[in-house]
This record gives structure tokens, sequence and C-alpha cells, in this order.
């Protein structure tokens, strides 16, 4: 055959591969900051595969711009709240979940949780409930004929809108309180005796005393879940729908779970096949920085630089904590790359930039970074596990301690306390983790490891949606567990069952013997008076 055929024959079957039959259309229930970085990267990759991706947003959206330049669609829908409103809303949540809580109980810490999800809950809700009730809307998404929903577990009402359309859903998840959702209703299996529960900032390897915490939180966020977060949605979703369910029901249903995490970062823990771990899709080579920051950093020789940001959610802070942190950095001897938007702190050296936004990624991957910073967001977490950088963790809210107990079970990183630390305190951090090789070693460790997989953890998510999408499910993955309650699931029917056989078993033969004895006893006393 000529090379003329061949290549006719080729272009055949390419054109075939990537015929627009083959692409499907996704329909995406979003949410903000972080979670919406993590999407939206998974969105872009699917637009580029030939995929059509409609992004369903509310007015009141902080990050989504539907008037940016986007080959990604948006559908915005008129909602009560604004953008004031969502912004004012966050900002209360942050200031309520940073306060110092070394100085409270473990109850007033969990009433504080209390309030803090019943007021997302609330609001969340209502943005819900403005998507459903929009009869137009709803018509229009109805005649789309959409593959697949697309949405974030912790923000509710994708599952409804899945429920409502009748097509798959996946999620992407980081974690939900109390790893209640994932455990209810994805199924995976969470022993507290080494699974630390997420938002108690343990580590797999538990004292007697941590265990006994750990089981606490397990018992609170189960009760919490089951009775304070679910009524309002079950009655919501029960009403859309005209027939009784559950939140719980309904999302369980979802086909696949993509979890933001991977084992470069997460305990060993059991998972099951409809859980996909896919941490640090969003990591990717650092490009060249800015020509100005790049000279600051080249300015730094041999000493290198410390990258230091408390991420997009944390815009200011006390004039007090600010010039503690600068003290500190005064004092080493690398130039430092702060982000930092508020008053310039008085303790500020002559080492440190500080800029309103800086390229994380970029700083983390260049040469001369030697250590970075960081408030324990999972997204900068990955890029310091992918550049194998150490860090100095300073949580504020949210999973951030557990993320950074976990870079610290794991070597690479030192924590502190933000309302507590002194500037001694980051000083002699910073010291550590630059200074002692073994931190250094741990990370890129982290680092090997991650990039140690047969399959780029984005080209893993995007391959598990366009699965759904292909064979409209999964349900060959979903276990069996789905089907029992939670009496069957803990085998309690069947131990209940074989004690009481075991309990009859017992006293048959205790009534046996005792018979015997009784007929050995009328026996003697017989032969006695022969």
């Amino acid at each position: 055959m000529s090379m003329k055929w061949i290549s006719v024959l080729l272009l055949l079957q390419l054109s075939s591969y990537f015929s627009p039959g083959s692409c499907g259309k996704v329909l995406v229930w979003p949410t903000e900051y972080s979670h919406w970085l993590n999407m939206k990267t998974i969105l872009d990759e699917l637009v580029q595969r030939g995929h059509e991706v409609i992004v369903l947003a509310s007015s009141a959206s902080i990050l989504i711009d539907p008037n940016k330049p986007s080959a990604i669609k948006f559908e915005v829908y008129p909602t009560s709240l604004t953008k004031d409103d969502f912004l004012f809303f966050i900002k209360q949540l942050i200031k309520k979940w940073t306060y110092d809580r070394k100085k409270d109980t473990l109850w007033t810490y969990f009433s504080l949780m209390q309030e803090i999800f019943a007021e997302f809950s609330e609001f969340t809700e209502k943005l819900c409930k403005d998507a459903i009730s929009n009869k137009k809307l709803m018509t229009k998404l109805q005649k789309s004929r959409f593959d697949i929903v697309f949405a974030d577990a912790v923000l509710p009402c994708g599952e409804l809108l899945a429920e409502i359309l009748k097509i798959p859903l996946v999620y992407s998840l980081r974690f939900f309180p109390g790893n209640t959702i994932e455990k209810y209703s994805g199924g995976l299996p969470t022993p507290p005796s080494y699974v630390p529960i997420i938002l108690s900032g343990l580590s797999d390897k538990m004292t007697f005393m941590e265990r006994v915490q750990n089981m606490i939180y397990v018992l609170y966020f189960d009760f919490w879940f089951q009775t304070f977060n679910e009524k309002k949605w079950d009655q919501f979703y029960s009403e859309v729908l005209g027939r009784p369910t559950t939140l719980s029901e309904l999302i369980g249903k979802a086909e696949m779970w993509l979890i933001r995490t991977y084992w470069d970062f997460e305990f060993p823990r059991p998972h099951l096949p409809h859980l996909e771990f896919v941490g640090g899709l969003h990591c990717k080579p650092a490009k060249p920085l800015p020509k100005e920051m790049e000279e600051f950093a080249q300015s730094s020789k041999e000493n290198g630089i410390v990258v230091f940001t408390l991420g997009s959610m944390v815009s200011n802070m006390t004039e007090e904590r600010a010039n503690v942190i600068a003290s500190a950095l005064a004092q080493i001897p690398q130039k430092v790359i702060w982000k930092f938007d508020g008053k310039r702190p008085d303790t500020l050296g002559a080492n440190t930039r500080l800029y309103k936004w800086i390229p994380q990624n970029d700083l983390l991957g260049h040469p001369k970074t030697k250590a970075f910073i960081t408030h324990g967001g999972t997204n900068g977490i990955y890029e310091a596990i992918y550049h194998g950088i150490p860090m100095v963790g300073i949580p504020l809210f949210a999973e951030q301690p557990d993320n950074i107990a976990r870079m610290e079970a794991k070597g690479a990183a030192v924590r502190l306390d933000f309302n507590t630390m002194s500037s001694t305190d980051l000083l002699n951090a910073l010291r550590t983790i630059i200074s002692d090789p073994l931190y250094k070693e741990n990370a890129m460790k982290l680092s090997r490891i991650h990039h140690d997989q047969p399959m780029k953890p984005l080209d893993r998510a995007v391959f598990w949606i366009e699965f759904v999408m292909r064979h409209k499910g999964a349900k060959h993955l979903r276990p069996a567990s789905y089907d029992l309650n939670w009496f069957q699931y803990h085998s309690l029917d069947v131990i209940g069952f074989l004690l009481a056989c075991v309990a009859t078993a017992i006293f048959v033969i205790t009534k046996c013997c005792l018979l015997s004895c009784q007929k050995c006893a009328k026996t003697g006393k017989r032969d006695k008076k022969e």
C-alpha cells in the first residue's frame, strides 16, 4: 500500500476518533475560590478535548466572570443574593473560623462548627432554590440534553440537577466536615482507629487519648450531619421531586468521586473503585518570573528565596501579627517574596518584598526557592509537593490544620499557630527547614512519589468523566454497601443472630446437663434406699 493511502486511512481514523459525536455536553454546578480553580482546570481540559462545557453560575458569583473570553460557556441565573452578600458571608465565615481555638474547649469548637456550617447550608440552599425555581432556566437545561453533571459535593444542588435531568453525576471533592458525605453517601470506609477525621488535626499514628478524641469527632459529626444539616435539604429535595427522598440518597447516586488528594499527601486508608484520587491535578512546570521579580530572586545569590502567602481568601491581618511576621523575616539571610495586602509593617526588612499577587507555582518551581510559608491550602501544598519545597505551615481555618498535620507527619513541614507564634518561633522554624537537609529530602521524596504515577492526575480525572459519559454511568463500580442500612453494614444483625444461637446452645446444653444431673441424683437416692 502506498504512503498516500496510508496517510488517508490515518486521517480518516483520526477524524472518526475526534468526531463531534464522540464528545459530550457537561453541565457544571460550580463552587468558589480554590474549589472553582480545581474544577476549572478539569473543565479547560475537557474543552481542549472537544467537549461542550456549560457552567451554571449565579449572578452573585465572586470568581466566575462570564464576560471574560473563554471556551467554557456560562449560563448565568439571577439570585436574590449579591456579590457583596457573598463576600461578606465569606469574610464572616473566615473571621469566625480563624479565632484562637486553644482558648476554648472542644465543645465550644463543636458549637462554632455547627454555627458556621448551618450558615453555609442556609446560604447555599438559597442559591439552589433560585436556580431550581427558575422555570425558564430549567426548561432550557432539559432541552439541552446534557450527558453529565459535574459538581463539588461540598455545595449541594448538583445532585438535584442530575436527578431532575436524569443524567449521571460526577463529583469533585476535597473534604466534607467529619468525612460524613464521603462515608455515608460515598461509601468510603473510615475506621476511626487509624483514619483521622477531617478537622481533627490528627495524624494516623494516634495515641490512646487521640483515638478517644478522634472517636468523639466521629460521633459528633455523624450526629450533626444526620440531625441538624440534612433535615432542611431532605424536605426541600422531596418537595422539588414530589416524592420522599434525602440529600444523602441523591448524593449516593454519584457515579464517580474525584478526590483532590493522593498518596503523596494522604495517610494510607481503604478506598473504593468509584473514588479516584487526583490530587495535584492543577500542578504544572514553572514558567519564567516577571523581570523585576526574577532580578530580586537572583540577587539572593546562594542564600535563595522564601515564598510566603496566606492564600486568596485572607486579604489582610492585624498590624500586630504583620509586624511579628515581618520582624522574623527581616532576620533571615534569604530574600522573601510575600503576598500581602494591607498596611506596610513597620518591622519590614530590606530583604522582603510585598506583592498583592504572586505567581505562586512559578516561584515554588524556581531553583532559588528554599522554603514556603503557607496557610496550608490544598492547592498550595500540592504545588510545594510537585516542586519538592519544604514548608512552614501556619494554618488558619477549614482543612488547613489537617493538611499541615499530614506534611508534618511526613517530615516536610513545621507547624506554627498563627495567633500565638512569636517572631522567634517563626525565625526558628524557618532556620530549621532551611538548614536541616532532612526536610528538603522528605519534600523531594513526596515530589518523586507524586511524579511517579502511570497517568497524570488531570488525565485520570478527565478519563473517568469521559468514562461515565461513554457508558452512561459506572454502576459496576458501586459497592453493595449502598443497599445496606447501617445495622446491616456493620453486621449487627448477623452478630445478634450468632449471639442468639450461641446463647440458645449454651442454654440447651446447660438445661440438658441440669436435667442429667437431676436424673443422676434421683437414681443415686433410689439406689441408696434399695
